[in-house]
């Protein structure tokens, strides 16, 4: 901090580290006038991590591994987003087999991600704790039902991933192995015990006092007809979006900004919204019944424009975790083969996926010798920068800058925390200029 003036009708120029309880470096900087934040810019120290270039000249088959060390909090949907649009190069069509197998692994992504952010990271914020442990000493309950679905989570990334890190089950086509009918009914048997664990979980994040948030923002969102959007579909916003996932370079664009090593996204020119909030706003009604019957319950209703709500969102994908997993592992058979055959091919493949902070994109080119030409990968996170700044201007001085600079640091690491950055997940390399004297 550079000061500690609580005038608001002085300048005042602050400069916070905010990243207490989010992986990675970062500050807050900005600088207000007469009650007014003039300039805001949350700076990302994390040096570029150069992914898309080490998969440069790699075998199409390699891409997958490589992905996945993108992020080891959720590394399927790295995995997932480049194997399907490398399927999209091949023209590959998995069938229903692999579709529904793909949607369990998802689902244990989110539910070991969402249970963790919001047990580990979020709700300390909201009940008034510095950290998980000091929560975990007066919720003792709470905690340990958290960490059994972020367990449950890491059960169903194993089961058809092999482990819960980095898992090695994907490929081309579809999986190297199918589970057998045993590990399918052990796995049924933690699923059905664990629904009264994701209902409890609603209806103690519906109870919260939550700060109140409300923002203008678009959310942007995978949407399917049949499903709730996660693996397949289109990209949809509340604003009118409709486009294929093809059509995504046309209407989302990136750029550097001078005070981050993150680029920045705009949704043809200004901010957008990804993750659980912006997903349960647009798909709310192709949740279960029951669950959708339970947030009314709990007298809380979707759209809903107070970003806090995210950690509500969370807990409701949670439950859509486990009733989709079980949903589907009810019907299970073993297929003749956990993959189809294919023929590589040049060409350039485009998908999106839902990882749990949000919609994730991916474009590659494969050559004629099935080596990747070009790659390019842009995670929820650095599509949700712009957001972020522009939440953080609205809610700081809704706040007002006449609290102390350690209360304005505190609200702007809630808000930042709100919505589960992974700044190591910026994975852009910056461009460079040489001058030569």
């Amino acid at each position: 901090m550079t000061t500690t003036n609580t005038d608001p009708n002085r300048d005042i120029d602050i400069n916070v580290p905010v990243m207490v309880r989010v992986e990675g470096e970062g500050a807050l900087e900005f600088t207000a006038r007469d009650g007014k934040v003039e300039q805001l810019h949350l700076k990302i120290f994390e040096p570029p991590r150069l992914f898309e270039k080490f998969l440069e000249g790699q075998e199409y088959s390699e891409v997958s591994a490589i992905a996945a060390r993108v992020c080891g909090i959720c590394p399927i949907a790295y995995q997932m987003t480049s194997t399907i649009a490398i399927e999209k190069v091949f023209q590959v069509d998995p069938g229903p087999w692999v579709h529904d197998m793909r949607r369990v692994m998802y689902a244990g992504e989110w539910l070991q991600s969402h249970a963790l952010h919001i047990h580990l990271l979020a709700t300390p914020d909201f009940l008034g704790f510095d950290n998980a442990i000091n929560m975990a000493e007066h919720h003792p309950e709470t905690v340990k039902r958290g960490m059994r679905l972020q367990g449950l989570g890491n059960d169903l990334l194993k089961l058809l991933g092999g482990r819960s890190v980095h898992p090695i089950g994907l490929r081309i086509g579809g999986f190297h192995r199918a589970p057998a009918i045993s590990e399918i009914n052990e796995m049924v048997d933690k699923l059905e015990a664990a629904l009264e664990d994701c209902k409890g979980l609603v209806e103690w994040t519906a109870q919260l006092a939550l700060p109140e948030d409300e923002q203008d923002f678009a959310s942007v969102a995978i949407y399917h007809p049949k499903e709730y959007g996660i693996n397949e579909g289109r990209l949809i916003s509340d604003h009118g979006l409709n486009l294929t996932f093809e059509d995504y370079p046309a209407h989302f664009r990136e750029h550097q900004v001078p005070h981050s090593t993150a680029y920045y996204s705009l949704l043809d020119g200004k901010s957008y919204f990804l993750g659980p909030l912006a997903r349960v706003n647009l798909n709310f009604h192709q949740l279960p019944e029951e669950i959708r019957e339970l947030v009314a319950d709990c007298n809380k209703k979707f759209p809903s424009k107070n970003m806090f709500d995210n950690v509500l969102a969370r807990a409701i994908e949670c439950y859509y975790s486990v009733w989709e997993s079980l949903r589907i592992l009810k019907q299970y058979q073993l297929p003749k083969s956990p993959f189809v055959e294919y023929t590589p091919r040049a060409g350039i493949g485009h998908h999106c996926t839902e990882a749990p902070r949000g919609m994730i994109y991916h474009r590659f080119e494969i050559n004629d010798d099935g080596r990747v030409a070009a790659a390019t990968m842009i995670p929820p996170t650095s599509q949700n920068q712009q957001r972020i700044e522009d939440n953080l201007k609205t809610s700081v001085e809704r706040l007002g800058l006449d609290h102390e600079d350690d209360e304005l640091r505190k609200h702007c690491e809630m808000i930042i925390r709100n919505y589960d950055p992974c700044i190591s997940c910026s994975t852009h390399f910056l461009d460079l200029k040489v001058h030569r004297e």
